[in-house]
Protein backbone atom coordinates (compact mmCIF):
# COMPACT_ATOMS: atom_id res chain seq x y z
CA UNK A 1 0.00 0.00 0.00
CA UNK A 2 1.46 3.36 -1.03
CA UNK A 3 -0.28 5.44 1.69
CA UNK A 4 1.77 5.82 4.88
CA UNK A 5 -0.09 4.86 8.06
CA UNK A 6 0.54 8.30 9.60
CA UNK A 7 -1.61 9.82 6.84
CA UNK A 8 -4.50 7.38 7.12
CA UNK A 9 -4.57 8.05 10.87
CA UNK A 10 -4.39 11.83 10.48
CA UNK A 11 -7.64 13.66 11.28
CA UNK A 12 -7.43 15.71 8.05
CA UNK A 13 -7.08 12.71 5.73
CA UNK A 14 -10.78 11.69 5.41
CA UNK A 15 -11.77 15.25 4.57
CA UNK A 16 -9.10 15.53 1.87
CA UNK A 17 -10.20 12.21 0.33
CA UNK A 18 -13.76 13.56 0.30
CA UNK A 19 -12.67 16.78 -1.41
CA UNK A 20 -10.69 14.87 -4.05
CA UNK A 21 -13.76 12.71 -4.69
CA UNK A 22 -15.94 15.80 -5.01
CA UNK A 23 -13.60 18.04 -7.01
CA UNK A 24 -11.37 15.74 -9.07
CA UNK A 25 -12.83 12.28 -9.60
CA UNK A 26 -15.03 10.93 -12.39
CA UNK A 27 -16.13 7.30 -12.73
CA UNK A 28 -16.86 6.78 -16.42
CA UNK A 29 -18.51 3.41 -15.88
CA UNK A 30 -16.48 1.42 -18.41
CA UNK A 31 -12.82 0.47 -18.72
CA UNK A 32 -12.34 2.54 -21.89
CA UNK A 33 -14.23 5.64 -20.77
CA UNK A 34 -11.16 7.92 -20.69
CA UNK A 35 -7.87 8.07 -22.55
CA UNK A 36 -5.13 9.14 -20.14
CA UNK A 37 -1.97 11.15 -20.83
CA UNK A 38 -0.07 7.84 -20.71
CA UNK A 39 -2.17 6.63 -23.67
CA UNK A 40 -3.95 4.02 -21.55
CA UNK A 41 -7.70 3.77 -21.33
CA UNK A 42 -9.35 3.83 -17.93
CA UNK A 43 -12.71 3.82 -16.24
CA UNK A 44 -11.49 6.47 -13.77
CA UNK A 45 -10.36 10.04 -14.35
CA UNK A 46 -8.73 12.46 -11.91
CA UNK A 47 -8.32 16.19 -12.56
CA UNK A 48 -6.54 17.41 -9.45
CA UNK A 49 -6.13 21.02 -10.64
CA UNK A 50 -9.43 22.05 -8.96
CA UNK A 51 -8.18 20.40 -5.74
CA UNK A 52 -4.91 22.34 -5.80
CA UNK A 53 -6.79 25.60 -6.50
CA UNK A 54 -9.32 25.09 -3.68
CA UNK A 55 -8.53 26.91 -0.38
CA UNK A 56 -9.43 24.13 2.04
CA UNK A 57 -8.13 21.28 -0.12
CA UNK A 58 -4.81 22.99 -0.88
CA UNK A 59 -4.28 23.69 2.82
CA UNK A 60 -4.91 20.03 3.66
CA UNK A 61 -2.60 18.90 0.85
CA UNK A 62 0.18 21.10 2.21
CA UNK A 63 -0.38 19.83 5.73
CA UNK A 64 -0.14 16.16 4.73
CA UNK A 65 2.71 16.55 2.24
CA UNK A 66 4.73 18.47 4.82
CA UNK A 67 4.00 15.84 7.46
CA UNK A 68 5.69 13.21 5.31
CA UNK A 69 8.52 15.48 4.09
CA UNK A 70 9.29 16.51 7.68
CA UNK A 71 9.54 12.83 8.63
CA UNK A 72 11.97 12.33 5.74
CA UNK A 73 14.01 15.47 6.54
CA UNK A 74 13.72 16.65 2.94
CA UNK A 75 15.72 19.76 2.04
CA UNK A 76 13.87 20.46 -1.22
CA UNK A 77 10.53 19.76 -2.86
CA UNK A 78 9.72 19.94 -6.55
CA UNK A 79 8.83 18.07 -9.67
CA UNK A 80 8.02 18.04 -13.34
CA UNK A 81 5.83 20.73 -14.86
CA UNK A 82 2.86 21.18 -14.91
CA UNK A 83 1.15 19.29 -12.11
CA UNK A 84 4.05 19.50 -9.68
CA UNK A 85 4.38 23.29 -9.95
CA UNK A 86 1.25 24.32 -8.00
CA UNK A 87 1.77 21.37 -5.66
CA UNK A 88 5.31 22.54 -4.88
CA UNK A 89 4.04 26.06 -4.24
CA UNK A 90 1.37 24.69 -1.88
CA UNK A 91 3.93 22.64 0.05
CA UNK A 92 6.28 25.61 0.44
CA UNK A 93 3.52 28.11 1.28
CA UNK A 94 2.05 25.89 4.00
CA UNK A 95 5.43 25.21 5.64
CA UNK A 96 6.34 27.19 8.76
CA UNK A 97 7.84 30.58 7.85
CA UNK A 98 11.21 29.52 9.24
CA UNK A 99 11.28 26.21 7.35
CA UNK A 100 14.57 25.59 5.52
CA UNK A 101 12.82 23.55 2.81
CA UNK A 102 12.70 25.23 -0.60
CA UNK A 103 10.97 24.49 -3.89
CA UNK A 104 11.97 24.06 -7.52
CA UNK A 105 10.53 22.86 -10.82
CA UNK A 106 11.83 20.70 -13.65
CA UNK A 107 10.80 21.66 -17.17
CA UNK A 108 9.84 18.82 -19.48
CA UNK A 109 12.15 20.33 -22.09
CA UNK A 110 15.02 22.62 -20.98
CA UNK A 111 14.86 26.08 -22.52
CA UNK A 112 18.62 26.22 -23.00
CA UNK A 113 19.37 28.11 -19.82
CA UNK A 114 19.32 27.41 -16.13
CA UNK A 115 18.57 29.82 -13.37
CA UNK A 116 20.90 32.75 -14.01
CA UNK A 117 20.97 33.63 -10.33
CA UNK A 118 20.74 30.09 -8.95
CA UNK A 119 23.32 28.39 -11.20
CA UNK A 120 20.92 25.50 -11.74
CA UNK A 121 21.34 23.45 -14.90
CA UNK A 122 19.04 24.22 -17.85
CA UNK A 123 15.43 23.32 -17.18
CA UNK A 124 15.69 23.24 -13.38
CA UNK A 125 14.28 26.48 -11.99
CA UNK A 126 13.42 28.00 -8.65
CA UNK A 127 15.67 27.47 -5.65
CA UNK A 128 19.36 26.82 -6.23
CA UNK A 129 20.25 23.14 -5.91
CA UNK A 130 23.98 23.90 -6.11
CA UNK A 131 24.66 23.06 -2.45
CA UNK A 132 23.20 19.55 -2.88
CA UNK A 133 20.77 18.02 -0.35
CA UNK A 134 17.80 15.65 -0.22
CA UNK A 135 14.76 16.01 -2.47
CA UNK A 136 11.17 14.82 -2.49
CA UNK A 137 9.61 14.82 -5.96
CA UNK A 138 5.87 15.56 -5.89
CA UNK A 139 3.25 14.64 -8.46
CA UNK A 140 -0.49 15.17 -8.69
CA UNK A 141 -1.69 11.85 -10.16
CA UNK A 142 0.53 8.81 -10.70
CA UNK A 143 -0.39 6.15 -13.27
CA UNK A 144 2.78 4.44 -14.50
CA UNK A 145 5.32 6.61 -12.68
CA UNK A 146 7.06 7.59 -15.92
CA UNK A 147 6.92 11.37 -15.46
CA UNK A 148 8.23 11.31 -11.91
CA UNK A 149 10.99 8.84 -12.81
CA UNK A 150 12.03 11.25 -15.59
CA UNK A 151 12.26 14.07 -13.01
CA UNK A 152 14.31 11.86 -10.66
CA UNK A 153 16.72 10.99 -13.47
CA UNK A 154 17.16 14.68 -14.36
CA UNK A 155 17.96 15.55 -10.75
CA UNK A 156 20.44 12.68 -10.36
CA UNK A 157 22.11 13.35 -13.73
CA UNK A 158 22.27 17.15 -13.53
CA UNK A 159 22.77 17.96 -9.82
CA UNK A 160 24.53 16.56 -6.77
CA UNK A 161 21.20 16.23 -4.91
CA UNK A 162 19.65 12.89 -3.95
CA UNK A 163 15.97 12.13 -4.46
CA UNK A 164 14.77 10.30 -1.35
CA UNK A 165 11.12 9.82 -2.35
CA UNK A 166 8.32 10.52 -4.79
CA UNK A 167 4.99 11.49 -3.21
CA UNK A 168 1.80 11.77 -5.26
CA UNK A 169 -1.65 13.04 -4.34
CA UNK A 170 -3.32 10.00 -5.94
CA UNK A 171 -1.86 6.63 -6.87
CA UNK A 172 -4.12 5.27 -9.61
CA UNK A 173 -2.88 1.74 -8.72
CA UNK A 174 -1.95 0.98 -12.31
CA UNK A 175 1.66 -0.10 -11.98
CA UNK A 176 3.50 2.93 -10.60
CA UNK A 177 4.46 1.28 -7.31
CA UNK A 178 6.15 -1.59 -9.17
CA UNK A 179 7.92 0.81 -11.56
CA UNK A 180 9.31 2.87 -8.69
CA UNK A 181 10.40 -0.26 -6.83
CA UNK A 182 12.20 -1.52 -9.92
CA UNK A 183 13.90 1.88 -10.29
CA UNK A 184 14.94 1.86 -6.61
CA UNK A 185 12.83 4.91 -5.74
CA UNK A 186 10.74 5.15 -2.56
CA UNK A 187 7.13 5.94 -3.52
CA UNK A 188 4.16 7.08 -1.48
CA UNK A 189 0.82 8.69 -2.16
CA UNK A 190 -1.56 10.69 -0.04
CA UNK A 191 -4.39 8.41 -1.18
CA UNK A 192 -5.15 5.72 -3.74
CA UNK A 193 -7.79 5.41 -6.41
CA UNK A 194 -9.46 2.75 -4.27
CA UNK A 195 -9.73 5.23 -1.38
CA UNK A 196 -11.49 7.76 -3.59
CA UNK A 197 -13.66 5.32 -5.58
CA UNK A 198 -14.79 3.33 -2.54
CA UNK A 199 -18.10 5.18 -2.18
Amino acid sequence: MSVHSSLREHPSWPRLVSLVRELAFIDGGSDDAFTLASGRNSRWFFDTKPVMMHPEASHLLGELFNLRMDDMNADYVGGLELGAVPLTAIAVATSPKDSPRRGFMVRKEPKGRGGRKTNNPPGIEGTSLASSGTIVIVEDVTTTGGSAIKAVERIHNDTSCKVIAVISIVDREEGAADAFKEAGIHFESIMTRSDVASE
